[in-house]
């Protein structure tokens, strides 16, 4: 008799498959948590472009910001090349664009200059390449790529704190990709507008996510000198918030 009651449940099953979420066809994202209705009216166009060297990591994260910035920006404003090294042959023009003389790289090293010294009269625009991963991903990325090494550097020195509260960031001065180019578009071009609108669709996300049971994350750094890190750090991560620390010192002395 339990028998024959199974098979009738069973057979109450549809044999169809289950009704799928919308998904938004622009940000890719459920459409009962889209951001793109904060994104700027209209795709913002400033002079330079952005031209962003992706981990091929990032690309799996769900919370990333830069879809953000590819959709805020005109189509050919925000260019996104992936890979662990760069040029690679599958990399289209990239290898001419690293090469133009108008191209800097953001990132901090002894020799970065800071972004706005950068000449405004000779150059009308720049090409702004940005290294999009973990601070680890993009070192490594950075000494695979002997390109990257003859590029000028410029150094973004900023007050702002991240925005983006759902996830945990290594040290007090991190931002996000999103807010890192935001902010320097806004000092390249003199223009605020880009850090102001730019960033909104990731206040709409992190909005979402506290809504449904997401908790403010503070940085590693202020969780270590406030001793309320939940777990203990191993040598590679003490040694690398300590050398990040560093790093970004340095960089804001010069």
């Amino acid at each position: 008799m339990e028998e024959l009651e199974g098979w009738e449940e069973l057979s109450n099953i549809s044999p169809d498959p289950p009704d799928m979420r919308d998904i938004c066809k622009e940000c890719e994202r459920p459409s009962a948590v889209c951001w793109c209705t904060a994104l700027p009216p209209h795709r913002l166009k400033p002079l330079s472009t952005v031209i962003l060297l992706q981990h091929p990591a990032e690309e799996k994260r769900s919370l990333r910001t830069a879809p953000m910035l590819k959709l805020g920006l005109d189509n050919d404003k925000c260019l996104i090349y992936r890979g662990k090294k760069f040029p690679q042959s599958k990399h289209e023009n990239l290898e001419k664009i690293l090469l133009q003389e108008n191209t800097v790289l953001l990132y901090p090293s002894k020799t970065s200059i800071n972004i706005k010294d950068l000449p405004k009269s000779d150059v009308k625009s720049y090409n702004l390449v940005i290294i999009d991963g973990t601070w680890p991903q993009a070192k490594a990325i950075y000494a695979s790529s002997p390109i990257l090494h003859s590029i000028k550097q410029v150094k973004l020195i900023t007050t702002n704190v991240s925005n983006y509260i759902i996830r945990t960031q290594p040290t007090e001065g991190c931002l996000s990709t999103l807010e890192t180019a935001a902010e320097a578009l806004s000092q390249l071009e003199n223009n605020n507008i880009y850090s102001e609108l730019l960033i909104e669709p990731l206040h709409m996300l992190c909005k979402f996510q506290l809504e449904n049971g997401a908790v403010t994350h503070q940085s590693k750094e202020f969780l270590l000198k406030t001793r309320t890190y939940p777990k203990l750090i191993g040598k590679r991560l003490s040694k690398l918030l300590r050398q990040t620390e560093t790093d970004l010192l340095s960089v804001n002395k010069t």
